[in-house]
């Protein structure tokens, strides 16, 4: 497991059996100081969430930052639309590859960076038809398989 997969806050365990991935990003969020504090307790789901754009901007949308414990009446709401810190390029091309392709962005991962920034892991991705679920579904139960027999008979 890599260092960026201990740090992770919330993973979307559903995206790479239910898309191809073509491309990843990695985005910031505009998040506030309550969000923060709820994301350092290890508490997000985004799982349910989409990233969509909006204009010439990017947003998380439908992403659970459960209410900081110890907040106040100032506290965040919990599924609001999130803006993605993107450069003008990648937001062109994100953009355009929804617009144009048909593709789908997809948040993967939510994590804190070295220097303790949130950040979202996003992919450019397109749908998988129910066959390809069920290669991915052989292949899964074959590399378990493999990794058996290996242990087993070195």
């Amino acid at each position: 497991m890599s260092k960026p997969d201990r740090d992770a806050i919330a993973v979307n365990r559903r995206a790479r059996f239910d898309y191809e991935i073509e491309e990843t990003f990695e985005a910031g969020l505009q998040l506030t100081g309550s969000e923060v504090k709820s994301l350092r307790d290890g508490r997000a789901n985004i799982a349910e969430s989409y990233v969509g754009p909006d204009r010439d901007e990017i947003f998380l949308i439908n992403a659970d930052i459960p209410p900081y414990s110890h907040g106040n009446q100032f506290n965040h709401e919990p599924r609001r639309r999130r803006k993605l810190l993107l450069k003008r390029g990648e937001i062109n091309k994100l953009a355009g590859a929804v617009a144009r392709d048909g593709r789908t962005i997809i948040p993967l991962r939510l994590y804190f960076n070295g220097r303790g920034l949130v950040k979202l892991q996003i992919g450019l991705a397109k749908g998988k038809k129910t066959i390809d679920k069920r290669e991915t579904i052989k292949r899964r139960d074959w590399d378990r398989n493999k990794q058996r027999l290996m242990k087993t008979f070195g």
